[in-house]
């Protein structure tokens, strides 16, 4: 190109902007592209990552009271791998979503639009579920630590009574509704002195480095004759109270991480809206004018 021709280009490229003010700049559609390809495919993958990491805890975890209640509940297991599926879908739709803005394809941009309101009508059916049987999931956590008090064999290696072991110990409670529920085990009331379980006994603060206890302690200056629970010196209030009041303290960061999540599909939807827009002007832009 010659020197003499370039302000004659520069020129004609000024009058097409300025007689087609309607057709977006180059550096506002990058701006536009750039805002999704930050935003949306990160926050989708950490959000997936959380949510699928989440289910594996759930199935993984051998050390909690979580474990004692997934190797025995249906519910739980299921709802371990909703939320694997969950993830590893919103995963998914993060990855097609950063393609279909990358590349500006709209058919890809739908689609991941459809499958965000999909999943966000999905968790609020979960969550309405969820609230609902609450009375159910509560009834059948207590028929499955009952039973698991009740078949407690000291010496016995399972994962079951360790991890019971240690909720007690940590949580500081003893049985389900009260430390009474352990009398229903025949092997600690078959003995005649004073014994009950170690993992129950109650500690100061200066106890709580000490290495966790297991299985059944003896009272060697208990009373001879019987086996007298009013006698053991351990928690008496149950472990459900003590869940239920975790859950009442720390609602209001579970509903703030629902909301959150909730907010995220919300502004990926939102932007999906955006992009698809931005592009559908610009294709229409890129009609010839007679």
């Amino acid at each position: 190109m010659s020197e003499s021709s370039a302000p004659g280009t520069i020129s004609a490229q000024v009058h097409r902007a300025a007689c087609n003010p309607a057709l977006p700049s180059g550096s506002s559609r990058s701006s536009q592209r750039d805002m999704w390809e930050i935003t949306a495919p990160f926050s989708f993958q950490v959000l997936g990552a959380v949510i699928l990491g989440f289910g594996v805890w759930i199935l993984a975890d051998r050390s909690s009271f979580i474990s004692v209640l997934q190797t025995s509940s249906t519910s739980l297991k299921v709802g371990a791998y909703i939320f694997i599926s969950i993830g590893a879908f919103t995963m998914l739709m993060g990855f097609l979503g950063c393609i279909g803005a990358v590349n500006e394809v709209r058919c890809l941009l739908g689609l991941y639009f459809a499958f965000l309101v999909l999943i966000l009508i999905a968790q609020v059916a979960a969550g309405v579920l969820f609230y609902f049987n609450m009375g159910k999931l509560k009834q059948e956590m207590g028929s499955i630590v009952t039973e698991l008090i009740q078949k407690y064999e000291e010496g016995r290696q399972d994962s079951l009574q360790e991890a019971w072991d240690y909720v007690q110990a940590q949580v500081q409670c003893c049985g389900w509704v009260s430390f009474y529920n352990w009398t229903e085990n025949p092997r600690l009331m078959n003995h005649t002195n004073t014994t009950y379980p170690c993992s129950c006994k109650t500690r100061s603060q200066n106890d709580s480095s000490l290495p966790l206890e297991k299985g059944f302690c003896h009272d060697l200056n208990g009373i001879q004759g019987g086996n007298n629970p009013d006698a053991w010196p351990v928690y008496h209030e149950g472990c459900m109270e003590k869940v239920q009041a975790w859950l009442q303290e720390n609602l209001g960061i579970i509903l703030g991480v629902c909301v959150g999540v909730a907010v995220i599909e919300l502004l990926g939807m939102l932007l999906s809206m955006f992009l698809c827009r931005s592009i559908h002007s610009e294709d229409y832009s890129k009609v010839p004018k007679y």
